[in-house]
């Protein structure tokens, strides 16, 4: 079952943990880009996490509906088919889900698990992630104890969030002009997400420490990983070593390996891979736009290459694009050769 039950993803992120590296977590969007996270994950030999956001559900769903949890949920059940065909594990997340849009979003998605669960069927998802951090810290916590006992009912784990991600993506909190201080999360932070969540059930926490989303240049954005590693010692100092945070990297692209590897070592066990995907998918598809341009367009009467204009002949050359780039997140992420597939 290549969908890693609820039990085999707790296992995941204790190999990680205890392994000093950390799974992919790709956003996909269709299933062409379903089949390049599985391809890479698979070549690589990797476990990973294959994620899908509230545009992501809606673009799925069709020009007609848009219909943010059908759309996802056909997503994770085409997930859980293409998947069978594969002997490493794959967990099924929800990226960056805003507390206004919850009850209409994870809330059914939440309900669809329980129903396969009911049927004695495997989880939907795996994990789920409720992004409330532009709300005040307290804030954030109680709408946070709320979902994580929801999710902890169903053997979901959930993804929280406190500080800001800067940039934008797909209406995540962060905004272009996030005050530089806002975007580091304090070791007090880091207190009161561990005693306000521990009590209720599994979690892991995106805290932030200068991350943007989207591209940037190197030196554009100031990255501190160190501040993951003040929280840590904050919180295992006064709780013991069995407190420690499975930590999440948002904002990855564009990170140095440099910065990527130090975030391990203080105990980040996914980070969030998603523009530079999109671009490893797209670049391909403009070289053959590019090279094949009397083909895919019928010029001056012309009747084209239907061989040049078949989707399959650019979507397969975006798939093995994105699928390489996905394969340097494992190797990035030390994730390559250690799926736990077969051991659990």
């Amino acid at each position: 079952m290549p969908v890693a039950t609820p039990k085999q993803f707790e296992a995941m992120l204790d190999a990680a943990q205890d392994g000093s590296y950390a799974y992919p977590a790709i956003n996909c969007s269709s299933l062409v880009t379903i089949n390049a996270a599985l391809k890479a994950f698979a070549d690589m030999n990797s476990d990973g996490i294959i994620q899908f956001s509230t545009g992501a559900g809606q673009f799925a769903s069709g020009l007609n509906q848009k219909n943010t949890v059908h759309g996802t949920i056909a997503l994770a059940e085409l997930t859980h088919r293409l998947a069978e065909q594969y002997d490493v594990l794959v967990a099924l997340n929800t990226d960056h889900c805003r507390p206004h849009v919850a009850p209409d979003f994870l809330d059914p998605l939440i309900e669809a698990t329980a129903q396969r669960r009911a049927r004695g069927e495997n989880n939907l998802f795996q994990n789920h992630m409720l992004d409330a951090s532009e709300l005040a810290l307290d804030e954030n916590l109680e709408i946070s104890k709320k979902y994580l006992a929801k999710c902890a009912d169903n053997e979901i784990i959930l993804e929280v969030e406190a500080g800001v991600v800067g940039g934008e993506e797909e209406g995540a909190a962060g905004t272009e002009d996030t005050p530089d201080e806002d975007l580091y999360t304090t070791p007090e932070d880091m207190m009161a997400v561990y005693e306000a969540l521990h009590p209720l059930g599994r979690f892991t926490f995106a805290a932030t420490f200068g991350n943007v989303h989207g591209h940037y240049k190197p030196g554009a954005v100031k990255l501190r990983p160190e501040i993951l590693k003040l929280g840590q010692e904050a919180v295992t100092g006064k709780y013991g070593d069995d407190a420690e945070f499975d930590l999440v990297f948002h904002g990855g692209s564009g990170s140095t390996l440099e910065e990527i590897r130090e975030t391990l070592d203080y105990g980040v066990v996914k980070m969030n891979v998603d523009t530079d995907t999109q671009y490893a998918f797209t670049r391909p598809i403009a070289s053959h736009m590019l090279q094949n341009y009397d083909g895919v367009l019928k010029i001056d009467g012309e009747i084209g290459n239907k061989k040049a204009y078949d989707p399959r002949a650019y979507l397969k050359a975006a798939e093995e694009g994105m699928a390489s780039r996905i394969g340097v997140a494992c190797d990035d992420l030390l994730s390559t050769g250690k799926s736990i597939s077969g051991q659990v």
